[in-house]
């Protein structure tokens, strides 16, 4: 039995309140558990597999191993309980001053789950409109002592004083991840409504919010990998959050995204319900589970070659980024698409100057090492993704 088959059906136990089979109890042994923990701690779910070992009477007294993966336990229910207070006082704060808002993703999803604390997040994400920015800043600073640390092309990023990270997203997808997904993601106001009477706390449509779901895994998919979590996800929206499937696959269909979800649920049946593996599912699992939680260089590269059209395309396009890449970098290009080239060289400068050109080397070295098996490989899944 291999580590990954493990480590579903540890997770299995966790997800569905089930009985370990006891077949998988006999092939986790003291020398295992220091691969299991490994691995389970590249998908960020060593805490999931720690509590269902201790459940099960795997962890052996005074072992390494009980250390580790208990310690990943308590950390992961003291980071949902920081996090927590953090997201209600924020939450709060955002109501007192009449601004609207919108929980995204983990915030949302872990409700779902058996214990909250399953689902880890790293940081808290919220969806307020792009013309309350500025009075989030002031409000948030003043209120509750949160840090700006920056922004970028869809979001607005903070630090509370006791370290939670908090991500203020204005839009949801850059348009050219996906045109038709954006169109859609940019309304999704008209998709949300008051949890209650007077409040500016907004929920999404289950539809939607299973839509966008599927969308952040696409775009992290596109970009080196996504982990096993969102998959979990799937599973949990599948089985507890009651959803309009019609009304959901349309608006899949309408964003282009429909054969990527479909995909993404058999993958996440094989994992979470048993079912049996197809050659698309395969390849789609060796992806996710070398790339880890926020994936690697080389599952980035392949990826974009595909997208691109081959090693020498995807060269040219690091080196002269696209305009619809580089206008997210530079707001002022939405305007003067004539300063392109002026912008391109202000780029090459920042990538020489600011300790980014060790990884633009790697990341050209990693394009021209891929092997010609891997790129086919990737290309096929692409194109069964609905990707390409």
């Amino acid at each position: 039995m291999t580590k990954s088959e493990k480590l579903f059906g540890l997770l299995r136990v966790a997800l569905c309140a089930k009985k370990l089979d006891e077949y998988i109890k006999t092939e986790i042994t003291i020398e295992t558990l220091a691969g299991l923990f490994k691995l389970a701690k590249k998908h960020d779910l060593a805490h999931i597999v720690g509590d269902a070992l201790d459940k099960n009477g795997l962890l052996p007294e005074n072992s390494q191993a009980k250390k580790v993966f208990l310690q990943e336990r308590n950390m992961a229910v003291y980071r949902y309980e920081q996090i927590n207070y953090e997201y209600n006082e924020v939450l709060r704060v955002l109501n007192e001053k009449g601004i609207k808002h919108i929980p995204l993703k983990g915030s949302v999803i872990r409700a779902f789950y058996p214990e909250p604390w399953l689902r880890t997040s790293c940081d808290i994400d919220i969806l307020v409109q792009e013309k309350d920015i500025e009075q989030c800043k002031s409000v948030l600073a003043q209120e509750l002592g949160y840090a700006y640390s920056g922004e970028c092309s869809h979001d607005v990023q903070f630090f509370s004083p006791s370290g939670v990270h908090l991500e203020l997203h204005f839009t949801l997808l850059e348009e050219y991840l996906g045109k038709n997904t954006a169109e859609l993601l940019n309304d999704v106001w008209s998709y949300a409504t008051p949890i209650e009477k007077d409040s500016k706390t907004f929920a999404l449509t289950n539809e939607m919010f299973y839509f966008y779901h599927i969308a952040h895994m696409a775009k992290h998919f596109q970009t080196g990998g996504c982990g096993i979590k969102p998959f979990m996800d799937i599973f949990i929206m599948e089985t507890s959050m009651q959803t309009d499937n019609a009304k959901r696959d349309e608006l899949l269909k309408k964003g282009g995204l429909l054969a990527f979800a479909d995909k993404a649920r058999e993958l996440s049946n094989v994992w979470f319900a048993g079912a049996s593996h197809t050659e698309t599912t395969e390849l789609l699992e060796e992806f996710v589970l070398v790339g880890g939680v926020y994936g690697t260089m080389e599952n980035k590269v392949v990826a974009q070659q595909a997208q691109r059209g081959g090693k020498f395309r995807y060269t040219l396009s690091r080196i002269f980024q696209p305009y619809d890449q580089i206008k997210c970098a530079y707001p002022v290009l939405e305007k003067h698409k004539w300063l392109t080239p002026f912008y391109q060289v202000v780029r090459w400068f920042r990538i020489l100057f600011k300790g980014r050109a060790g990884t633009s080397i790697r990341e050209l070295n990693t394009n021209a090492n891929v092997s010609k098996d891997t790129q086919d490989k990737t290309q096929i899944l692409l194109k069964d993704l609905g990707l390409m």
